[in-house]
Order: C-alpha cells, then sequence, then structure tokens
C-alpha cells in the first residue's frame, strides 16, 4: 500500500494572525493565492503566505483541512463589505461605549466571512458589565456578537506601530504567537535593566529578548563567572565584564589595572593561584 503524500500550506486569515496548516488536495497554489476553506465557522478567505511542501509521514490522530477553492472576484467583493462592516461596526460601538460611559478601550471588530458573527476586542483593567452594550450592537448589526477582553501585548500585536529599533513590531509583522519572555534574559545578554531600555510599546519584555538568549546560554558556558578571581596569564585576576560576542572578558589584575583577555586562551599559560595558609 503506498503512503499517502499531501501537499500542506500554511493560510493566514489576517495579517497578523497565525497561520494554518490546510491540505491542498488538487490545487496549485503559490504565496499570494487568495483561497476559500472551510473553518469551524464557516467558509472563511484565506492567503496562501507559506508555499506547499510535501509531507509524507503525518502524525497519527492529526488531520488536516482541505482547501475549498481558490477565491474569485465574487469572494474578493464580498470581503470588501466584510472590511467595511468591521469599520461600521467599530465607529458605532465606540459611540455606544462613550454614550454609556464604559471604562473599556475598543481595539479593534472582526467580522466573519460569512457574516455569521462579529467579535469586538477591547482592553479594560478589570471586568466590564457589557451587557446593555451587546444589547446595542445585536439590535444594530442583526448577527451573534462576541466581546473578546485582550492583554495589552495582542493590543499592540491587532494595532501595529513601529519598535525602537524603527522597524515594524515583530508581533505585528511575522510573530504568529507569544513567547514567555523574562528579565533574565537581558541579564544573559548584558542588556541594561532600565525598563525603558528593555520593553516594547506595550509596555511590556520586548518579544526579540528571545532571540538570541539560547546562543548567549551556549556562548557563555566556557565564560568565569562576573566576580570571579582566575588564573590567567597575567597572573590571578578579577573578573569585571564580560563580552560574549567577541570572546573576552575585562579583568582586574593585583596592581589594579584593567586588562582585555581571550577566554579562549585563558587556560593557556595560565598561572596558577596561590593557596592560602592554614
Amino acid at each position: 500500500m503506498e503512503k499517502e503524500i499531501l501537499k500542506i500550506a500554511g493560510i493566514r486569515f489576517h495579517q497578523t494572525g497565525s497561520i494554518y496548516d490546510f491540505d491542498c488536495g488538487h490545487f496549485v497554489l503559490k504565496c499570494g493565492d487568495q483561497v476559500i476553506v472551510k473553518t469551524e465557522q464557516g467558509l472563511g478567505l484565506g492567503q496562501v503566505v507559506r508555499a506547499p511542501i510535501k509531507v509524507e509521514q503525518i502524525e497519527e490522530g492529526k488531520e488536516y483541512k482541505k482547501i475549498f477553492r481558490m477565491a474569485n472576484e465574487a469572494d474578493l467583493d464580498q470581503f470588501r463589505k466584510v472590511q467595511d462592516r468591521e469599520k461600521e461596526a467599530f465607529h458605532f460601538c465606540l459611540e455606544r461605549i462613550k454614550e454609556r460611559k464604559l471604562p473599556m478601550k475598543l481595539v479593534r471588530v472582526e467580522c466573519f466571512f460569512d457574516g455569521s458573527k462579529v467579535i469586538f476586542y477591547f482592553t479594560a483593567d478589570g471586568r466590564i458589565d457589557f451587557r446593555e452594550l451587546v444589547k446595542d450592537l445585536v439590535h444594530r448589526f442583526h448577527t451573534r456578537i462576541e466581546m473578546r477582553q485582550i492583554g495589552v501585548r495582542n493590543e499592540a500585536k491587532l494595532l501595529g506601530g513601529l519598535g525602537p529599533c524603527g522597524r515594524e513590531l515583530c508581533c505585528s509583522s511575522f510573530l504568529p504567537d507569544f513567547a514567555a519572555v523574562s528579565v533574565k534574559m537581558a541579564k544573559e545578554q548584558n542588556l541594561p535593566l532600565n525598563p525603558t531600555k528593555i520593553s516594547g510599546i506595550c509596555g511590556r519584555l520586548m518579544c526579540c529578548l528571545t532571540y538570541e538568549y539560547e546562543t548567549y546560554q551556549e556562548l557563555k558556558k566556557d565564560f568565569p563567572k562576573i566576580g570571579k578571581t582566575i588564573p590567567s596569564p597575567l597572573g590571578p585576576v578579577k573578573v569585571l565584564r564580560q563580552n560574549i560576542m567577541d570572546g573576552t572578558i575585562v579583568v582586574e589584575t593585583e596592581e589594579r589595572e584593567e586588562k582585555i583577555l581571550k577566554v579562549a586562551e585563558l587556560c593557556k599559560k595560565a598561572a596558577p593561584l596561590k593557596k592560602e595558609k592554614g
């Protein structure tokens, strides 16, 4: 029996959304193609953002939904109407929030392609009683309404913007999901622990702190710890600073002079430390 070989493409439904895998079936696709797929919410229009690849070994129990068909001009026209509806819903909801003086910030509105549901994303400091607001929205749009509270990181992802580096935010341009970020990652990379230096526009630690964290951990394995006294070709020295990318450390000699040493050469001709008596 021949193994089943599938062609799997990556489909994205929103510019900053996650990428989902779909079975191409008999369709010949390339990046940028617009397709109609069946989802749990019904038919949806997505864009191919990862070219199809052949998959021979499929994980047990894993199933790929198939691409329904290529998008036509009518589908694209429907999508433009959905976008217009989203703008209308955003402005109407914003007016009702101000009218009802609700302590919430509307971030974005998402309408399903088939018009069966509208999701309103918002941020707030605590729980909000939005029952009356939902009644207003149902009365206006005559469809299912969902109010979804999100955090500040997701707000930045949805709205987009420029980071401290001057480039488009990672989360809104190519990161499909958020990874856990900690201050330890900044410490490992010898970054200043100033919140204004290591925080993004969302106010949380920058996602890019995770990019080189594992590399720094690997490179630092052979580095002596800061503050430790070690043997060296110059005699006993105290480690003051580390330059991971350059492979060097700044040390202080017994004569109180600062010197730069290559970590790779530390073990060569190193003078042993004198043993203390007693």
